[in-house]
């Protein structure tokens, strides 16, 4: 997984099979410390993500695998989560802590 930052929006007007109604996006991809790595690239978007969100990217087959309806579609990044909060801890460190709250299985 990756981290990109969204910077704008790609328009085409013919599309493969399969992707017709997929929103795509130009993301900037980061490291760990969300500073720019590389060029812009990209990315088919499946959880709404706008520009400048910080957001997870997969590469390859778990792209293709995160769209929606089709599974056989030639997508090689992808949008599929939105990074709300981070926390970043020096390398090594770890936090066993358990926090109190309520999910669906409890």
């Amino acid at each position: 997984m990756l981290f990109g930052r969204v910077r704008g929006t790609a328009i085409c007007t013919i599309k493969y099979p399969g992707t017709e109604g997929l929103k795509l996006l130009v993301v900037q991809p980061l490291n760990k410390k969300l500073e720019p790595v590389g060029i812009l690239q990209v990315a088919a978007d499946v959880v709404q993500a706008g520009p400048g969100d910080l957001c997870v990217m997969v590469r390859s087959r778990e792209a293709a695998l995160a769209m929606p309806d089709e599974k056989f579609v030639p997508i090689d990044l992808a949008l599929v989560g939105i990074v709300d909060e981070l926390e970043v801890k020096p390398d090594g460190a770890f936090d066993y802590t358990l926090k109190q709250g309520h999910n669906q299985f409890t």
